[in-house]
């Protein structure tokens, strides 16, 4: 289909309406949104798609709506709707949809109520989300693997499989995606960037960079940009691979168990997914917000004695792959989205915080629009990359969806 948008006076013929720099998950969604629309685009990545050194790339990721902060607990409602309407679009299954369940009990946490599990309960039921609630008794009968006081279960969450989002990407993508270009300088004038690397020129209306942690040194190539986001690079402190008995192995796949987290110590859970995954896959990260020793779970072993006693036979293994996950954290905590301050045509999406994936459909579409579009129907205020420019007063407090339950994936 070609660009609805018309030439500019003087336009060389071959500016494209939009270059992306990144082809993780954000950028080629941005890609996927603005081919949709009609628009002539392509995708510049250093590397190559699905590279496992890349933070978006692995097998698996957590979909979910408990946030502490509402905002964040909505954009996560709207993601999924997103989500679903790519899987209707593309043919494929991206969701594993076996709910994403928080838990709690009083031997570890004994204030019940100030858990993240019930705190993120009361917000979602707030907003008219459903969560199905499970007591210490039902908690024994339907997962009796598991040792909690309280499990709140979101049915609708679950995980993404990230392969078959890549590949439903990359194909629809066919001849847009150009990989191992290493770009050398960009400039914007005339209403029209340029970006240069060592493969030639590429010219187009708008610019979107989507570099994950390589987001400083592609906004360093934009001539006169200052912005620099404070990003650091983050992974969990443990990550375990641990296959149950063959008896018992059943009642650890995505038919019968559910994503499960406990993130007032920092553990998530994903279950095994047959064909993707043969691995109960457990991370363990240090919680920044939360007291070092506020609880007894000091690493994935105290919490499968305490709290998983069903994979206590369960060999066990490190994740020495691509499913490590790998985090950029921005310092106030909130994600980095929207145009690059002094620039009306370069917009940036970082930042993601290790919770990012889930929304990615959604990052996809605001960027592809702001791009493309010229805006949003979203409310992005508070995601406004010139909230780090120079001679701004920072923000450093974390963003109230807190950095710990930013992480999970």
């Amino acid at each position: 289909m070609p660009s609805t948008e018309p030439d500019l006076p003087g336009e060389p013929a071959d500016v494209l309406d939009l270059i992306v720099i990144g082809g993780g998950v954000m950028g080629l969604f941005t890609a996927f949104c603005a081919a949709r629309q009609g628009r002539r685009v392509t995708v510049l990545e250093r590397g190559r798609i699905g590279d496992p050194a890349t933070a978006s790339f692995g097998r698996t990721r957590s979909y979910r709506r408990d946030y502490l902060d509402p905002g964040y607990a909505r954009l996560a409602d709207e993601a999924i709707r997103l989500w679903t309407a790519f899987e209707t679009e593309t043919g494929m299954q991206a969701l594993v949809r076996c709910g994403c369940m928080n838990i709690a009990a009083a031997s570890v946490t004994p204030d019940l109520d100030a858990t993240y599990a019930r705190r993120t309960t009361a917000v979602l039921r707030d907003l008219g989300i459903p969560v199905e609630s499970h007591e210490a008794a039902v908690v024994q009968q339907r997962f009796p693997y598991l040792r909690a006081d309280v499990a709140d279960n979101d049915p609708l969450g679950g995980l993404v499989n990230l392969p078959a989002v890549t590949t439903a990407l990359v194909a629809s993508l066919t001849g847009v995606v150009r990989e191992r270009v290493d770009v050398s300088s960009i400039e914007s004038r005339d209403a029209v960037v340029t970006v240069t690397a060592a493969t030639g020129q590429f010219m187009a209306r708008s610019l979107v960079i989507t570099a994950g942690h390589g987001t400083n040194d592609v906004l360093k190539l934009l001539a006169g940009c200052t912005l620099q986001v404070p990003i650091s690079r983050d992974r969990p402190s443990e990550a375990k691979y641990l296959v149950p008995p063959a008896e018992v192995r059943h009642l650890f796949t995505a038919a019968h168990m559910p994503v499960i987290a406990y993130l007032d110590t920092g553990i998530y859970l994903h279950p095994i997914v047959d064909g993707l995954v043969e691995a109960v896959k457990i991370g363990y990260y240090n919680p920044p917000d939360l007291p070092r020793g506020s609880t007894n779970i000091g690493g994935i072993a105290d919490f499968v004695e305490q709290c998983m006693p069903g994979l206590a036979a369960a060999t066990v293994r490190d994740v020495a792959d691509v499913d490590q996950c790998d985090y950029d954290l921005v310092a106030d905590d909130d994600f980095v989205l929207g145009p690059v301050p002094g620039f009306g045509n370069v917009f940036v999406g970082v930042g993601w915080r290790g919770t990012g994936y889930k929304f990615a459909p959604w990052v996809g579409r605001v960027l592809s629009d702001l791009a493309c579009r010229h805006g949003t129907v979203y409310d992005i205020a508070r995601f406004d990359p010139s909230r780090f420019s120079a001679g701004r007063p920072q923000r450093t407090e974390p963003a109230a969806a807190g950095a710990a339950e930013g992480r999970a994936s």
